[in-house]
């Protein structure tokens, strides 16, 4: 791969992951008000911020090991 293209997708890549990272923190933070509600395991809301906190970070996952291969070329 061409290396001025392989450092562009590094970029793209770095900016997903920076992205994703953002959006799990914030996913974090909507878990931890919503466990303050009370009974979690009727808390629709904390249930859901589980599942797209999990979400996430498969996702972020999945990015990282793209931009390892990347890397590494």
């Amino acid at each position: 791969m061409e290396k001025k293209l392989r450092k562009e997708k590094l970029k793209m890549w770095r900016e997903n992951l920076q992205k994703l990272e953002e959006q799990l923190a914030a996913v974090q933070l909507k878990k931890g008000a919503a466990a303050q509600e009370g009974d979690l395991s009727e808390n629709a809301a904390y249930i859901m911020a589980i599942e797209d906190a999990e979400t996430l970070r498969v996702q972020i996952e999945q990015v990282k090991k793209i931009i390892q291969e990347l890397e590494e070329g």
